[in-house]
């Protein structure tokens, strides 16, 4: 459970009294930061090359080089990754902190300028004592805090008017959710941004409209070259929906609805996703990959991409607002027919997170092709 913290279960488990009042980080110092464009040798500098699988067997590898001249940034804040014992997490990376920016952050380099904070977010011990009924004491506020800081120093030493797009997933996501709420929405900072990608966390707005709910005068981005918006969605298996139970996709909240922006489709429809998975491991809470192909043959590189093999679009009815995706599968192929990536606690399935652990992976190429695109559009517009 390295990732993962639903709005769910991050209200049960900020609720809580402050457990500490430490002082607040200096984030002047490299060492706050999980990854900036300014330091080599970060957490974002690791080699990016994946193995293409093509449908008839054939691999290809796929070199990745990031652009360092990228005229955008990018404000990173990461799940749920912490593994120490407190309540809230303590400002030492981790092995944890790490391998989730490596799984969701490092790509971007291609599209932007990568700043990612340290900050003492809730942590997995933490989320295991809720769900198992014995609480900890945790301090949303610190874990808010650190993010809020962080961002006032990037806006005031790293900005520079640049645009940038705030990207965060689980617990990431819900922070920079209240930042947005509270720092950004309705605000003359907000011209800077660029969009919000907000994924694996409820985002909602009333039902029927874009804008709304959670944020007064951001809206849900509908085209590609919209800025000033937000994507959200969360992942379900298409054949496995939310259940009645389910922690993400729905809400109780009168005439408001969860709101669903599918990056490689923000007007709607199923669409071929570009998927970006671990070679050898899907998540740490999910079942290892099946074999890419049949006969198995070994991957050498640490991604894996699988071209036409997923689709996905949003859905909106009875059992909630989602990203639905399937397997385009073809027991023809040599290429696997199955993906893992369900969420599992003590190794049984957990319906009621869906696929929060693949929330990212499915959609990564294209949430990076959007940014650029995205990106291009702000910089035009900004001229």
């Amino acid at each position: 459970m390295r990732m993962v913290l639903s709005a769910l279960a991050a209200t049960m488990l900020l609720a809580g009294p402050a457990w500490s009042q430490p002082a607040p980080n200096d984030y002047a110092q490299a060492e706050a930061w999980l990854c900036r464009p300014d330091r080599a040798g970060d957490a974002c500098a690791i080699d990016l090359t994946a193995t293409v699988v093509h449908a008839d067997g054939t691999y290809r590898a796929e070199p990745f080089k990031g652009d360092p001249d990228a005229p955008i940034d990018c404000f990173y804040v990461y799940p749920t990754a912490s593994a120490d014992p407190t309540p809230n997490s303590d400002m030492t990376v981790g092995p944890e902190e790490i391998g989730t920016v490596s799984r969701q952050l490092a790509r971007f380099a291609s599209a932007c300028r990568i700043y990612a904070p340290i900050y003492r977010q809730i942590t997995i011990p933490a989320l295991r004592a809720a769900t198992a009924g014995r609480p900890m004491a945790t301090d949303r506020e610190l874990a808010y805090r650190d993010v809020l800081d962080a961002w006032n120093h990037y806006l005031k030493h790293d900005n520079k008017g640049r645009g940038v797009i705030l990207y965060g997933h689980s617990q990431g996501a819900g922070v920079l959710k209240r930042l947005i709420a509270e720092e950004i929405d309705g605000r003359p900072v907000q011209k800077q941004m660029i969009a919000a990608y907000l994924i694996g966390t409820n985002v909602l707005v009333p039902a029927g409209k874009d804008v709304g709910g959670d944020f007064k005068a951001t809206p849900v981005c509908r085209t590609r070259t919209q800025t000033g918006c937000v994507v959200s969605y969360v992942s379900f298996r298409e054949s496995a929906p939310p259940p009645d139970n389910s922690r993400f996709g729905r809400t109780a909240q009168p005439g408001m609805t969860v709101a669903c922006a599918n990056p490689a489709a923000l007007g709607g429809g199923l669409v071929t996703m570009h998927p970006v998975f671990g070679a050898t491991a899907m998540h740490p809470t999910a079942a290892p990959p099946k074999p890419w192909v049949t006969p198995m043959r070994p991957i050498a590189t640490r991604y894996v991409r699988v071209p036409g093999l997923v689709s996905a679009r949003c859905v909106s009815g009875a059992q909630g607002s989602y990203l639905a995706w399937r397997v385009n599968a073809d027991p023809r192929d040599p290429r696997t027919d199955e993906l893992t990536g369900d969420h599992l606690a003590d190794g049984k399935l957990q319906p009621d997170w869906g696929t929060h652990s693949l929330d990212v992976p499915v959609a990564m190429g294209d949430l990076i092709d959007l940014a650029a695109a995205q990106g291009r559009a702000w910089v035009k517009g900004a001229k």
